[in-house]
């Protein structure tokens, strides 16, 4: 607030004290009233609010079926990518880790770039970052760079998505990387990526959402270019394909897309997709149990605590169903972390898991809330830890949890939930990458896209 003051002070009366003087060529004349213009200066344009259809989201479907949609916002550079209906939860009949060996592969060396380094000095030239992710459903193509460059971008982007080369010595490479990452998971101290695989597994087993998100260690050599492009022709085609942009004009993206992404024939082949997987969601629930020694496992001298995680988690809803916004409030309500955070209500101290669990169960290590969401269903989990000889007074406290969710909603307490997702909503929506993310899931899945300010209005409501 004084930051403030001083600066309306500094820009709002610190020039005015000055204009009651006019400068030109023949010197100072004082005495000039402030309504006269100075001569030889330029008319002021002055900013003005616009109507909400600038900051619309524009989507536009293309002949073969891929949909280009862009967002306005204001800078110089912009995130472009293609998001692609393809994830492990598609993987039932190929075997299981292709999506995680797609992800690794991205970005590699395709028809047009020799190699992963010509490939960044390409983008450097713009002052641009990639990057890939897999999820269980989505697959993201991301290129961050100047927006002069949104040519290049595109043209690569397509080139990465439907010409790689996928060289043997490049797969070689990639199942290394997957062997090390998976020993790497199974040694950190933070369980939560395994826990939120064994839930998943547990919930689903063996169909859809489900399916294991990283390569288990026997697939890793079975897994060679022709099981990739045998999967890559029944999912890497335009209709599952939302090419999405922050930051760009939307004609000059709709024309990139039909220059580099329409009619062009991928290095597979473009022969019709036979064996597309359109699997509803299964809810079976059950148990997954892992046992694990981290008595020998440690970053330094201090040893890692010896401790119990446990996830239980509840069938949820779709985000395409009207009880998502709730489900979302209801994860912020019941928020939790970890039993050393500090901070005041805006970290969520005032949830549930922190009133009811962490502040009243002193051996409590972790309670948090997590909220998975598909096109076909979700999942409310509760992750905890304790001490081993505590496991049968954690899993009675969080049950005990999930059947108080039932029961009545203190006013104060659901205004604070509310307010803590607005915000956090608002916050996250003010980043470039989030913004496309936002943008390119949204239409992948309902072909148009929700602002924040309707977001907002339904969590209100």
């Amino acid at each position: 607030m004084a930051a403030a003051m001083a600066w309306l002070r500094r820009g709002a009366w610190g020039p005015a004290r000055r204009c009651g003087r006019s400068y030109s060529a023949g010197g100072v004349s004082p005495g000039v009233p402030l309504s006269c213009p100075l001569p030889g200066v330029p008319k002021a344009v002055f900013a003005a609010t616009e109507g909400r259809e600038r900051f619309e989201t524009r989507v536009t479907a293309l002949e073969n079926g891929l949909r280009v949609a862009s967002q306005r916002k204001f800078g110089q550079f912009c995130t472009v990518g293609l998001l692609i209906n393809s994830g492990s939860r598609h993987e039932a009949k190929y075997l299981s880790g292709i999506s995680h060996f797609l992800e690794k592969l991205a970005f590699s060396s395709t028809a047009q770039f020799g190699s992963k380094d010509e490939i960044l000095l390409t983008l450097e030239k713009h002052g641009g970052i990639c990057d890939c992710q897999a999820s269980r459903d989505t697959i993201m193509y991301a290129v961050s760079a100047d927006a002069k460059g949104l040519d290049t971008v595109v043209n690569l982007l397509a080139d990465v998505a439907l010409q790689p080369r996928l060289s043997d010595e490049e797969i070689e490479m990639t199942r290394m990387a997957i062997r090390f990452e998976l020993e790497d998971l199974n040694m950190r101290p933070d369980p939560e990526p395994l826990l939120t695989e064994m839930i998943h597994a547990a919930a689903y087993r063996e169909n859809t959402v489900g399916l294991n998100r990283f390569c288990p260690v026997e697939n890793t050599n079975k897994i060679d270019r022709q099981v990739l492009h045998s999967y890559l022709r029944n999912y890497y085609t335009p209709d599952r394909m939302v090419l999405a942009g922050v930051g760009i004009e939307h004609e000059q993206l709709v024309e990139c897309a039909k220059k580099y992404l329409l009619g062009v024939e991928p290095v597979w082949g473009s022969a019709q997709a036979k064996d597309v997987d359109r699997s509803v969601a299964q809810y079976t629930g059950g148990i997954v149990k892992v046992e694990k020694d981290m008595s020998d496992v440690s970053l330094g001298p201090t040893p890692i605590p010896e401790l119990t995680h446990i996830m239980i988690g509840l069938e949820s809803c779709s985000f395409l169903e009207e009880d998502f916004i709730p489900f979302a409030v209801l994860n912020m309500m019941m928020g939790g972390g970890g039993s050393f955070s500090a901070g005041g209500p805006g970290k969520g101290m005032f949830t549930r898991l922190y009133l009811n669990v962490l502040n009243r169960h002193h051996w409590m290590y972790n309670a948090t809330s997590y909220h998975h969401s598909y096109e076909d269903t979700g999942l409310l989990c509760i992750h905890a830890s304790a001490d081993p000889k505590q496991v049968r007074e954690m899993v009675e406290i969080i049950t005990r949890e999930f059947i108080l969710m039932a029961g009545a909603v203190g006013e104060v307490e659901l205004e604070r939930a509310k307010t803590q997702l607005k915000s956090m909503l608002m916050m996250n929506l003010e980043s470039r990458p989030v913004i496309f993310e936002d943008v390119g899931r949204q239409v992948l899945a309902t072909n148009t896209r929700k602002l924040p300010h309707e977001l907002c209005a339904l969590i209100s409501e």
